[in-house]
């Protein structure tokens, strides 16, 4: 027997997406949602556009229409978008030397690194070894000679660690370099993919908009952050000394997005993790790069790169940072035994607590889904889970992955 929803539901699904809007209402029955979205552009057109349920679990204020909330890691899949209309317009080669780009780069060993390692987190590059506080992340400049003198762990392709916070660092002053009007990241999405596609997506949130639009993140609490990761990985966190620690904390003591006033740190660039958007805008941005990319000038070669397999270093996808085997590719992540999603060309990223985002080229499918409660699970959340599957029941095309998880 189904159990009925506890929240009530706004929005649109197509009529044969329904099942999309049941398992939505389903995450606040049975999966301890407190409040979000989802939404799916399928081949351009958007057939799934819900929310419901509480932005903020202290004020019980509602989830709106144009409710937008952080989306931590899936920040990246945003921020590896950048770099691809830079590589269909021929500034960037994923195959050449980030130091052809960025000649300090270079330093301590790291000459032969290549941008798809860099990208792939196969730089030895997951930490940052110098406090990096909101002053340095507003001075370009200085945050560049920082990045530039770090020291990698090993040799680029040897292996991979999840470059947690670094990795979208390192994206905005490559992409500073090659951009004809050396615009940081976050400007270089508003100017070439948000305008472009009318999204409430920003990677630098503006001083503007006002808190009432922005959703708070309800925290999981310490025994369910133990019981829902890895126990190897749980220690980790709490281990200063450790890979996943030092990838996680570039300032100790401080939490980098979070303001006290404001809910989220405004006008600051942390393209690993700073995101805040609607489910609509993420779905927006995916669903353009699943149906041709037409609207941002992507070239086919591009979308063909992205979509393709990701290329293990020497060690395989094992990541000694997460302790668990994860694909990277070009910015994005991609399917794998451990978290599959879409179909075997998808790409996309998930984000700590819940949110994803991702592109499936071969149903022209692109997906987004944000929440208000931090969830706890590397897998998979099961409110995402239960959402992409009935999404993929939902397709009408023989063929499509019988599991979306």
């Amino acid at each position: 027997m189904r159990h009925r929803s506890i929240a009530a539901i706004s929005g649109y699904v197509r009529p044969s997406f329904e099942p999309v809007r049941a398992a939505f209402g389903d995450n606040f029955a049975t999966r301890a949602e407190l409040g979000g979205a989802c939404a799916v552009y399928h081949r351009g057109d958007s057939v799934v556009d819900i929310w419901g349920g509480i932005r903020n679990k202290e004020t019980g204020d509602a989830w709106d229409r144009d409710t937008m909330v952080v989306i931590h890691s899936a920040t990246k899949g945003l921020a590896a978008m950048t770099l691809a209309i830079a590589h269909s317009r021929g500034w960037l080669d994923y195959e050449e030397r980030v130091c052809t780009y960025w000649p300090e780069f270079a330093q301590h060993g790291k000459k032969r690194t290549t941008v798809r390692q860099l990208l792939a987190h196969q730089a030895g590059l997951f930490a940052i070894d110098e406090p990096v506080d909101r002053g340095t992340l507003r001075d370009f400049d200085k945050l560049a000679v920082i990045l530039a003198r770090q020291k990698p762990a090993w040799p680029a392709g040897e292996r991979q660690a999840y470059h947690a916070m670094s990795l979208g660092f390192y994206e905005g002053e490559l992409l500073r370099r090659i951009d004809p009007m050396h615009r940081s990241l976050g400007k270089f999405f508003e100017d070439e993919i948000a305008i472009p596609l009318g999204i409430d997506t920003y990677l630098s949130l503006p001083a503007d908009i006002p808190n009432e639009r922005l959703a708070t993140l309800a925290a999981p609490g310490f025994l369910q952050m133990m019981m829902g990761f890895p126990l190897r990985l749980a220690l980790d966190t709490l281990n200063h000394h450790s890979n996943i620690y030092r990838a996680l904390v570039i300032n100790p003591g401080s939490a980098v997005y979070m303001d006290r006033d404001r809910i989220y740190a405004r006008d600051l660039e942390a393209p690993s993790g700073l995101a805040v958007t609607t489910a609509r805008g993420l779905a927006h941005a995916y669903g353009a790069f699943a149906s041709g990319g037409i609207a941002l000038g992507l070239r086919p070669e591009t979308l063909e790169l992205l979509a393709a397999p990701a290329v293990p270093p020497a060690r395989g996808f094992f990541d000694e940072c997460m302790k668990m085997e994860a694909r990277f590719s070009l910015g994005f992540m991609k399917p794998s035994p451990g978290l599959p999603f879409g179909g075997p060309r998808s790409f996309g990223s998930p984000g700590a607590g819940g949110a994803m985002g991702f592109a499936d080229p071969d149903t022209g499918v692109g997906y987004g889904y944000v929440t208000s409660r931090m969830g706890t699970t590397l897998s998979g959340d099961a409110r995402d889970v239960a959402l992409r599957e009935a999404l993929y029941r939902s397709l009408p095309l023989s063929g499509a992955p019988k599991r979306a998880a």
